[in-house]
């Protein structure tokens, strides 16, 4: 009996150990965790850290641009079309830079992250085109008002290339054509009065 005793428990002290040091294997395994995003994408992404505002960061993220088109439209002795020329400068450059640095702070916060923001800076400013050269300050402010409507309700095709096209480029397109949609309104706007 005792010779039996001890055969019956020489596998269940194997099962045992086989499972430590399968344990143990586990542990010594590496660890997958998210790369810490640089700083660079963090400040061209975040739309110089408007992102990180915590109630609406796309909201303080256009009201940002919408500042910096304010300082120049308003206090550069230039002609309005200079204006224009540096917006669309403005457009041009950040749309450019902004693709890799989206793709790179996707890998470390998820798919289109809320604290991206330069998509809503880079519409808001096509939005602002559509202000006349008056530069009545209700025209700035309809515009704002114009691109968070259509980055938020995503009409005709805004939403399609929101769900559709992945990466920087799709993150930035859906809210540029949004854009579109608030200048041709707006544009409409301001001319209604002349043309009736």
């Amino acid at each position: 009996m005792e010779v039996q005793t001890e055969h019956i428990k020489q596998p269940i002290y194997k099962e045992e150990n086989d499972s430590n040091v399968h344990s143990d294997r586990s542990a010594d395994m590496p660890q997958t965790t998210k790369q810490k995003p640089a700083f660079y994408d963090v400040i061209i992404g975040t739309g110089f850290g408007s992102g990180f505002w915590p109630w609406g960061p796309g909201t303080a993220g256009a009201a940002a641009a919408t500042l910096i088109w304010c300082a120049y439209a308003y206090l550069l002795p230039v002609p309005f079309a200079v204006v224009n020329i540096i917006t669309l400068a403005l457009i041009a450059i950040f749309t450019l830079l902004s693709l890799r640095p989206i793709d790179r702070l996707e890998k470390s916060w998820g798919e289109d992250p809320s604290r991206v923001v330069i998509d809503e800076m880079v519409g808001v400013w096509i939005a602002l085109l559509a202000v006349p050269p008056t530069k009545e300050w209700y025209y700035v402010l309809a515009a704002f008002i114009l691109f968070r409507i259509m980055d938020i309700t995503k009409p005709l095709g805004c939403r399609w290339l929101d769900n559709n096209i992945h990466g920087g480029l799709g993150v930035m397109l859906d809210d540029m054509l949004a854009g579109v949609y608030a200048a041709i309104v707006l544009f409409i706007i301001v001319i209604w009065p002349i043309i009736m």
